[in-house]
């Protein structure tokens, strides 16, 4: 695509949606409903594009563009319109040079102004572009648009830039502030060697500014290199924004930002830099990385590293840039801890006391999100050479802490980052304080939670030092057994209480007598038509708008989002959104939000359910369907149990595939009085506690399994009452 504005600006219906505060559906229902939505004039049938003046103009007209309304909104697509990476990348370095002019360090400044490497100057109208950016930032301020500008980026090029996520890079932060405890007290200088567009860097600026400024007035150095010049200059400008943003007269002597385009393996440009902190998420597994031009390097103390082992390059250039004291956290592939050609470099990190800890992390932390990444926590050694007799490492098994929904209206799985940071850092405090297991093959275990905080053991370096040298979390953490004994007392205190609730729930049911034959069967009446009736009515769930639903634990007054990935997994919803968001939301028609005693229905058959929503307000998703009952006809637990049966679903569903929908007003309701209806309804309450009772038992059951099976499988002692 060309480098130029001049083309008119298309914008897709997920951009159309992004714009107006609303899913995606409610935009495709726009199109259907008014024929005065403007036309596309690109793309194709099942991807159009329109032009952005049209539908802005089309929105303000029918008064769809949200209160909220921002410049920003409609500032990427044009933006996005300049065609490549790093014309976009180039576009948004200038108008960030332009939100805070002249405080850019010289040495960055010179690398990125004209960026000669993206394709030389901007054009005439992408000055005019650039100045717009500068109007919004006015309104928006400059580092949350600029910040803004840059999330849109990395949202665009997702699979050729493979960021590192913030709750990521602020656990890094706090775990070399553990490993620091009882050093110098203020981190004056943090390096990045391989900084991407600076979120680690940025992290480390969030964390540490304002502590260094206690400090007679000394200030943070933050020092980067990134051989992608765009992403290079990404990171100098945003830096230099985020130092800035709480300061409007701070100086360029007030703070340091040198960030540097280059491969710093090949060629530092901050050889001669001794930092505090050294955080990196070097590229993986590199196979020119230069092995035979630096096979001489100096910075190789622990061994040249292998061909096929460049992740071990950048930790010995890590530790080559260490001060005295200073710390270093890398995220790395597993594969680090275990292959063959880097037991060597393995042995003399353990030996020389640099490598402190290994932090195993759920798949999903970073990219590429489908392995289990490590975090390697390296210390400078001791200028005399001398290790400590009893040195040892800290496995941190964390890779089980998985919970709830990734931030996206996907459904797709993901991180809960509060409780990752919690128990991660918890294990590690109680270790390196001397509180941890009294044994240094037992994991951290508190006995004030319902669950393992997190694996972690203690192991001496000696016993490190065998065959293989393999530094893998998973096979140095073994399961404690005092963890999984009061794990397994638990879950059978759990099971027998199930099963007695299992038990009470049947004895009742059993005693209804269904084979009776009913000459006066009551009729049934569709829900399509108890719609038209006014008996109840019938809202589909909706696509929230992108970046709205939140993952991990939901504070207080939050509302859960429910998705059909959700009942699929569990039936329990995974994701929420702030009561305002709702709120708003819901008053423009953009989300469908229960009220107590609706009637949920998925309308999946694979997923396919019914159920009384007693725990609302919930957001309910696509493909999921809210039936409001009038209490004065139909009685809520009724109709959920009718709605429920499977013979039901079955005259409902649109064809026989298991991945059939349910067309939910085919769904059929006994006609009945009202006090028959609540005759069948809290049978149906019943029906439906058994259910749930069943279904957690099974889980509970399967649990009970796997532990018992693990702990006769690592040889705990099988006799009664020995676990």
């Amino acid at each position: 695509m060309p480098d130029s504005v001049d083309a008119p600006v298309s914008v897709t219906l997920a951009e159309i949606a992004r714009l107006a505060g609303v899913g995606r559906a409610a935009v495709s229902n726009w199109r259907r409903r008014h024929e005065s939505f403007p036309a596309p004039v690109g793309g194709t049938d099942t991807s159009p594009q329109f032009a952005l003046p049209q539908v802005e103009g089309w929105l303000r007209r029918q008064g769809k563009l949200p209160t909220g309304f921002r410049g920003r909104d409609r500032l990427w697509p044009q933006f996005e319109a300049l065609g490549d990476r790093d014309a976009m990348g180039r576009a948004i370095v200038a108008a960030g040079s332009r939100f805070s002019p002249g405080r850019l360090s010289s040495p960055s400044a010179d690398s990125y102004t004209s960026i000669a490497s993206l394709g030389g100057e901007l054009s005439e109208a992408q000055r005019a572009l650039v100045d717009q950016a500068v109007e919004v930032a006015r309104q928006d301020g400059s580092y949350e648009t600029f910040e803004f500008l840059l999330r849109r980026w990395l949202e665009t090029h997702v699979r050729q830039i493979p960021a590192t996520p913030a709750p990521l890079a602020e656990l890094m932060t706090e775990i070399v502030e553990l490993f620091r405890d009882g050093h110098e007290r203020f981190i004056r200088t943090v390096l990045d060697p391989a900084c991407g567009v600076g979120s680690l860097l940025a992290a480390a600026a969030t964390r540490w500014r304002e502590k260094v400024r206690v400090d007679g007035g000394a200030v943070l150095t933050l020092l980067g290199q990134e051989s992608d010049a765009a992403m290079a200059a990404l990171a100098a400008t945003r830096l230099s924004l985020a130092l800035l943003r709480d300061e409007p007269k701070a100086t360029q002597d007030d703070q340091q930002v040198d960030v540097q385009p280059g491969d710093a393996l090949r060629a530092e440009a901050h050889g001669d830099a001794r930092a505090d902190v050294v955080l990196c998420n070097p590229p993986f597994n590199e196979r020119d990385w230069g092995y035979e031009e630096l096979s001489a390097d100096p910075r190789w103390t622990y061994g040249l590293p292998p061909r096929t082992e460049s992740e071990l390059a950048w930790v010995q250039l890590a530790l080559a840039r260490l001060a005295p004291g200073g710390t270093a956290v890398l995220l790395l592939p597993p594969g680090v801890a275990s292959r063959k050609a880097g037991r060597r470099i393995r042995t003399n990190l353990l030996r020389t006391g640099a490598l402190r800890s290994v932090i195993a992390l759920p798949p999903g932390s970073a990219p590429p999100h489908g392995i289990t990444l490590h975090l390697w926590v390296l210390r400078a050694p001791a200028e005399d050479g001398v290790v400590d007799a009893d040195a040892s490492v800290l496995f941190v098994d964390a890779a089980s802490e998985r919970s709830g929904v990734a931030a996206t209206s996907g459904g797709r799985p993901g991180i809960d980052w509060p409780a990752l940071h919690d128990d991660v850092l918890t294990a590690l405090r109680a270790n390196l304080d001397g509180e941890g297991p009294s044994s240094s093959r037992d994991p951290y275990f508190d006995s004030d939670r319902e669950d393992e905080v997190c694996d972690v053991v203690s192991v001496p370096v000696l016993d490190l030092l065998d065959d293989e040298v393999d530094l893998t979390p998973a096979r140095r953490v073994p399961a404690a057994a005092s963890a999984a004994g009061l794990a397994l007392r638990r879950s059978w205190t759990r099971f027998n209480t199930l099963l007695n609730e299992v038990r009470d729930l049947g004895s009742m049911l059993s005693r209804l007598d269904l084979g009776a034959g009913n000459d006066t069967a009551p009729g049934a009446v569709t829900v399509g038509d108890l719609v038209k009736r006014g008996a109840l009515t019938l809202r589909a769930g909706q696509q929230p708008p992108e970046g709205r639903v939140r993952g991990g634990e939901a504070p207080p007054g939050a509302v859960p989002v429910f998705t059909v990935p959700d009942v699929l997994l569990g039936a329990h919803p995974s994701g929420w959104m702030p009561a305002e968001e709702v709120a708003e939301g819901e008053a423009g028609d953009a989300l469908t939000v229960t009220v107590p005693d609706d009637v949920v229905v998925t309308g999946v058959h694979r997923a396919f359910g019914a159920w009384v929503d007693s725990d609302a307000p919930t957001v309910l998703g696509p493909q999921m369907y809210a039936l409001r009952v009038d209490p004065a006809a139909l009685d809520p637990w009724f109709v959920a149990g009718c709605l429920r049966a499977p013979a039901n679903a079955r005259r409902a569903g649109t064809h026989a595939s298991v991945s059939a929908r349910i067309d939910v007003r085919r769904l059929q309701v006994l006609m009945l009085p009202l006090a028959e209806q609540r005759a069948y309804a809290e049978t149906f309450r019943r029906i439906a506690a058994f259910d749930e009772a069943l279904r957690e038992a099974a889980v509970v059951g399967k649990a009970l399994v796997d532990g018992l099976s693990d702990g006769l499988a690592a040889g705990r002692p099988a006799r009664e009452g020995r676990w």
